[in-house]
């Protein structure tokens, strides 16, 4: 099996350039090989290439940023992957996509499943659910696997952010009223690389169908609950003691305003893919001990 691996140094991307190396010969590219805002130039990346998967794990994430760059933010969350789809129909390739709780507008009550309609409230929101549209409508073999408050021992995060902050401020104000789920990048890769393998099953014996599949940990927090979690854990670790940070505080999202708003339930059910796939989704407060285990091992 070949895979198609866009993204290669994002933080799923380069969780998937791991755990996807045993199913087959994997070609990983990065920005500096694909270029997904001129998205016309990944077609004779495909065509040459011809790959069984293709993975997508590209995606233009400036939250705050695309209020005012939606064109860019749609040409590479909603044109290009229109344009992946087009190909994957002509070489008959499954393509796996990454999307996002943010299609929803968060006023539900409960955690969002698969047939809610979306209703973005921003422009990362929108572009990202106009690529959900461009691939549904192509009529390629697909999974959209939508996930919530990514983060990973790498890269740009909340996660490492709350770390990096922990050893220079007393006192953090963190938001208590957005309700989600924090889902590592490791967990993400490693649960597509089993989806992977069941649906490639599928297809060969022509039981595949394409959806859309919410894939994010179990268990609810708020990035309070995030951010508190993470501190004690890395105080528990902290041999060098240089965590400075006593307090926590709640407090609401007007407290603290954005450019870009925000859904305050980004809760999303993962049974759908749990049943059809046979995984399991390990609990958000595990993960991000392991997680946080491993950045301060690397410092």
């Amino acid at each position: 099996m070949k895979i198609l691996l866009f993204g290669k140094n994002g933080q799923i991307g380069w969780e998937l350039n791991r755990s996807l190396q045993p199913l087959g010969e994997i070609v990983a590219l990065g920005r500096e090989e694909a270029d997904f805002s001129n998205p016309e130039t990944l077609r004779k990346i495909v065509r040459e290439i011809k790959p069984d998967v293709i993975v997508n794990a590209v995606a233009y994430t400036a939250v705050d940023k695309a209020e005012a760059e939606e064109e860019l933010a749609a040409t590479i969350n909603s044109e290009a992957p229109g344009v992946l789809a087009e190909e994957a129909v002509r070489i008959k390739a499954l393509l796996i996509h990454y999307s996002t709780d943010y299609v929803f507008d968060g006023t539900k009550k409960g955690s969002y499943i698969e047939t809610d309609e979306p209703n973005p409230v921003n422009a990362y929101g929108r572009t990202k659910l106009a690529g959900e549209q461009e691939i549904q409508s192509s009529g390629c073999d697909y999974l959209i696997l939508r996930t919530t408050w990514v983060y990973a021992s790498r890269g740009s995060n909340f996660l490492r952010t709350i770390l990096r902050l922990a050893n220079d401020h007393m006192e953090l104000r963190i938001v208590s009223d957005q309700h989600g789920a924090p889902t590592w990048a490791r967990n993400i890769a490693d649960i597509t690389g089993h989806v992977l393998v069941g649906a490639q099953q599928e297809r060969h014996s022509g039981r595949f169908g394409s959806g859309i599949y919410h894939l994010c940990a179990s268990g609810k927090s708020t990035w309070y609950d995030f951010a508190d979690a993470i501190i004690e854990q890395a105080k528990i670790l902290d041999t060098k003691k240089s965590i400075v940070t006593e307090k926590v505080l709640p407090i609401a999202t007007e407290d603290y305003p954005l450019p870009a708003p925000r859904p305050k339930n980004s809760q999303l059910d993962s049974s759908l893919l749990m049943a059809r796939f046979r995984v399991t989704m390990p609990k958000w407060r595990n993960a991000m001990k392991l997680c946080v285990d491993e950045v301060l091992e690397k410092q």
